[in-house]
């Protein structure tokens, strides 16, 4: 079972952040066609110098200002904007240490991650980071880098192996608030930021911070899960803990399969109905199946031959 994530593995993955792109101009099976346009309106122009005039240039680029002062013909120089910031939320939680059958969720959170920053630089794009567990937060400013990119990565990694199963349990239900709030200070507007997340302790308020973070960026969220989450073995004994305590389920029982289910779904489905009712798209990512396959199918694979936007 991948329990844990390294560095060499996150880095690797720069050459399978293929086939997928998370702005908003997608194929039309992708999970993203069709969401609303946000104020991201792919690259802009950026104001570069004024030069003076050359046969053949664009009238509409003549500076008439500083023409009638200099009496000669001068042009407005722009170039293409080309980046953006990328940011990535990434839960380090202990919640997110477990996995019933290839990864843990922290892993997938962790993978998921790399392919969106790969993705990203690939792109031209900036990246920046929040990394975070129930005790601390790492921040990373944005920058359009590789060694930016390798400097998150070696941040998560290291949050990762914090986990442990016999670490004592600190709950600290907020810190996804806390970590959404602190990037929505840094987060004005036209950045694309990627959340990978189980969503645990996801409340009112959190839905409030990520509508509020869409108005004028784009968000995406990475929601990882365990099939267990929707799916329970026929017959078998579960033993689960909380780090100090841990019990046997009987799921050969019906009204414990019942309970365990219904606690479940009532935990996911309102993160999914995200994707309806706030306009936020939600990638559910599943600790079974390898995360980069899972993401070009939700979001529809692009040809490699295709000039990838």
């Amino acid at each position: 079972m991948g329990a844990y994530v390294e560095l060499d593995s996150l880095a690797a993955l720069q050459f399978h952040a293929t086939g997928f792109t998370l702005h908003h101009n997608q194929p039309v099976h992708s999970l993203l066609f069709g969401r609303r346009a946000s104020h991201v309106r792919g690259r802009g122009l950026d104001f570069e110098e004024l030069r003076g005039y050359i046969p053949g240039d664009d009238v509409r680029s003549i500076d008439w200002k500083v023409t009638a002062r200099t009496q000669k013909p001068y042009v407005r120089v722009y170039s293409e904007e080309r980046d953006r910031p990328t940011i990535l939320v990434v839960d380090q939680r202990i919640n997110m240490f477990f996995g019933s059958r290839v990864s843990m969720k922290s892993v997938i959170a962790a993978e998921a991650a790399a392919l969106a920053a790969w993705r990203a630089l690939s792109q031209g794009d900036r990246i920046g980071a929040f990394v975070f567990n129930e005790n601390s937060v790492e921040q990373i400013a944005p920058r359009r880098s590789r060694n930016t990119v390798v400097r998150i990565l070696e941040r998560i990694s290291r949050f990762n192996h914090m986990l442990h199963a016999d670490t004592p349990p600190h709950p600290n239900p907020t810190r996804l608030n806390d970590v959404l709030e602190a990037a929505a200070r840094v987060c004005h507007h036209d950045a694309l930021i990627l959340i990978a997340s189980d969503f645990d302790g996801a409340d009112q308020q959190t839905r409030e911070l990520l509508l509020h973070l869409s108005h004028a960026n784009d968000v995406v969220c990475c929601l990882t899960y365990d099939p267990l989450a929707i799916h329970l073995p026929a017959a078998e004994q579960l033993v689960v803990s909380n780090g100090e305590l841990q019990v046997e389920l009987h799921l050969g029982q019906e009204k414990i399969r019942k309970n365990i289910l219904e606690a479940s779904d009532k935990r996911i489905r309102p993160i999914l109905a995200w994707q309806h009712e706030l306009g936020i798209p939600v990638l559910p990512l599943s600790t079974a199946e390898d995360v980069a396959g899972q993401i070009r199918h939700l979001l529809g694979h692009i040809a490699t031959r295709r000039r990838q936007t």
